[in-house]
């Protein structure tokens, strides 16, 4: 169970990641060691998982990203989806309700390697039939806060 400090800290993280303890502590009127003591705990428990950071993909080349939905046969769910995680250009991999299976999140930097990925998905077995659509704006795309 985490309590309001928890939320706090876990909410500062968000935004940036790379605060010190220092940092965060000052933030939230603590001590360094409380902070550790905090942090230290979330990460055994795994409610933090990693550190990382955000990119502005369009600034590297990455012009296109697209919402595939997939048609999955024959209970293979699992299977399909972890094979299509691996992809470098798959950011995201969700199984959902409805008329598909499966939703892929990905990131391409031309037509040519998103025809390329979709081909290659669509020979994979037990992959019945695909749904591409080009995401043209993101108005909103971050972790939601801890309320």
């Amino acid at each position: 169970m985490i309590c309001n400090l928890d939320q706090k800290i876990l909410n500062i993280l968000l935004e940036k990641s790379r605060l010190s303890y220092r940092q965060i502590a000052k933030k939230l009127k603590t001590s360094v060691a409380t902070i550790i003591s905090h942090i230290k705990r979330l990460e055994d428990e795994k409610i933090i998982q990693r550190y990382t950071t955000d990119f502005d993909y369009y600034k590297l080349g990455y012009d296109l990203k697209v919402i595939v939905q997939l048609r999955i046969s024959k209970g293979q769910l699992f299977e399909v989806e972890k094979k299509i995680a691996k992809h470098p250009a798959v950011f995201a991999v969700y199984d959902v309700t409805g008329d598909f299976d499966a939703i892929v999140l990905a990131r391409f930097k031309s037509r040519q390697s998103l025809d390329k990925f979709l081909k290659t998905v669509q020979k994979y077995e037990f992959v019945e039939r695909t749904h591409t659509g080009f995401i043209l704006n993101t108005m909103k795309e971050e972790q939601d806060k801890i309320s």
